[in-house]
């Protein structure tokens, strides 16, 4: 296990450690402040048992979804750093800097994606949800580096969506597309739950693993699949995509990002 690892994964133990009242909503304010994050549609600050907690925290209340079914809707509320369509199964992490999506995704593909990269500061709510209408096919874990993925990084680090730890969901939208949703591991990322899979563990010692179903699972747009435990990413990559949002864009949670057909 490498040094990020190691970190992220003593991170993990004291966020989520519950302290004694006084000083975990001491802790809890620091944070808070620091980030500046603003807690107007979550519980408030005192409310939660561990800084794991905060960061994992809830929307007290539901965003609007747009019921119309080819319109995709922002996953998570984030920053966009990169948008386009793969070359040569490339995309790009950064500008100037190309990744394999074939090594991403841990398959060979027969045609070229349309990629959108959404960074989760540590601010930003840190649940993610389904952009579309979508049935999960598979499900894959590979382990790998905790390396930071915030822009400093991503200009620094060759690769880094690659040799990072990844959550990769595999799935069909409604009109039979191919949608790739891919959960990007980070540092202090204590784990990436998705809560249609209890087996996926990470942060882990365990090896590459894939899960698949005989019977798809179900996902409707804006059901949760899952969390991060600190900020992160997530690539979605899309066989058919129209986005109307731009690069170094913010975006929120149920926002509307383009159309799919």
């Amino acid at each position: 296990m490498n040094l990020s690892n190691k970190i992220s994964r003593l991170f993990g133990r004291f966020a989520s450690y519950e302290f004694p009242s006084p000083l975990q909503n001491l802790i809890n304010a620091l944070y808070v402040k620091i980030f500046d994050i603003e807690l107007n549609e979550f519980a408030p600050v005192s409310s939660y048992a561990s800084l794991n907690a905060l960061f994992t925290r809830a929307l007290t209340s539901q965003r609007v979804i747009n019921p119309n079914p080819i319109v995709l809707i922002a996953p998570c509320d984030s920053l966009i750093t990169q948008i386009g369509k793969s070359t040569e199964k490339n995309a790009l992490q950064i500008k100037g800097m190309e990744y394999s999506i074939e090594e991403l995704l841990g398959q060979k593909l027969d045609r070229e994606f349309y990629y959108i990269n959404f960074y989760l500061s540590p601010k930003d709510y840190h649940r993610y949800h389904a952009p579309c209408d979508m049935e999960i096919y598979e499900v894959r874990y590979f382990g790998g580096e905790l390396l930071p993925v915030n822009l400093r990084s991503l200009n620094k680090n060759q690769s880094l969506f690659v040799r990072n730890e990844r959550v990769v969901v595999v799935g069909k939208t409604s009109s039979n597309k191919w949608l790739y949703f891919v959960a990007i591991g980070a540092l202090n990322v204590g784990s990436m739950v998705m809560h249609f899979e209890s087996r996926i563990e990470s942060n882990a010692k365990a090896h590459d693993i894939c899960y698949t179903y005989r019977t798809p699972i179900a996902i409707k747009k804006g059901e949760e699949l899952g969390m991060f435990k600190m900020g992160s990413t997530i690539v979605l990559l899309m066989e058919q995509m129209i986005p109307d949002v731009h690069m170094n864009e913010k975006v929120k949670f149920a926002q509307d990002i383009g159309t799919h057909t």
